[in-house]
């Protein structure tokens, strides 16, 4: 992994922090103390879907079909009942979602666009295939739009604004005055926020990850979307998280990693 490790973080990101959050989805912890890697730490829908969306983008393909056939892949990994429904048609259409798994998927588009406009097109385009609500289309647009601006250097205040105002997200809260009552919330308007703000108030990578994961909650998702924001702005995810996070992945996902990170990594 010579070659990822001189590069600054693309995907990755949103991939570790899916793969600290998986064993803490139904087993919260409210504290930013606790292991980072157990024996029962593996990848979830987060990682399968973030990967589709990058191959669609890096080899030019739909993103409705590419999602669909990495789904029907890579069975089990914890999809939503609607998505697994939408993965059994032949001919699968979008059903209205506001869920959460339209932002978990779309750090790739943060990466590869050069413009904010094509950012926002792209985030929805890649939304609305599934989550073709307007909170879902919105939570990946807000995300999406996140990963670009920490990627190009905008100070954090400037992306909280940014945010704040193009999206109508409320980002005036603290971790520390949701923690003792933040519940399991599916919804891209339930968990981006949070995702957000729990990268808004992180020193490093790896403390934006543990700030999403200590609210409790979708925890996977929550880590996923402040991970791939985390990666862009700080644009370094320390080896003792890449090396196990990369020992959990099949080979076929760490090729298409190392062939997104040569495309649209910063230099």
């Amino acid at each position: 992994m010579s070659t990822m490790e001189k590069r600054p973080p693309t995907i990755l990101g949103a991939i570790a922090g899916d793969v600290i959050g998986s064993v803490y989805e139904w087993q919260n912890v409210r504290s930013t103390d606790f292991p980072l890697f157990t024996d029962r730490t593996d990848f979830t829908d987060d990682t399968v879907l973030t990967v589709a969306v990058a191959d669609a983008i890096l080899n030019k393909k739909e993103f409705g079909r590419t999602i669909w056939e990495y789904g029907r892949m890579h069975r089990n990994r914890g999809y939503g009942g609607m998505f697994i429904r939408w993965l059994q048609e032949r001919n699968p259409r979008p059903y209205g979602s506001y869920g959460n798994g339209s932002a978990m998927r779309v750090s790739p588009v943060g990466f590869a666009c050069s413009t904010m406009e094509e950012v926002l097109d792209m985030s929805r385009w890649s939304a609305e295939v599934t989550h073709n609500h307007p909170e879902g289309i919105k939570g990946a647009q807000a995300t999406a739009a996140a990963v670009f601006m920490a990627r190009n250097n905008s100070p954090k205040k400037d992306i909280r604004d940014f945010l704040a105002t193009r999206f109508d997200y409320d980002l005036d809260f603290t971790l520390e005055s949701i923690r003792p009552h933040y519940e399991f919330n599916v919804t891209c308007q339930g968990s981006v926020p949070q995702a957000i703000v729990a990268f808004l108030e992180s020193s490093d990578y790896e403390d934006a990850v543990r700030l999403a994961i200590s609210i409790g909650g979708d925890s996977d998702t929550i880590a996923c979307i402040a991970g791939g924001i985390a990666a862009a702005y700080y644009k370094h995810i320390p080896e003792e998280i890449t090396e196990p996070v990369l020992d959990r992945l099949p080979p076929e996902f760490i090729d298409l990693i190392e062939q997104f990170d040569e495309a649209y990594s910063s230099p």
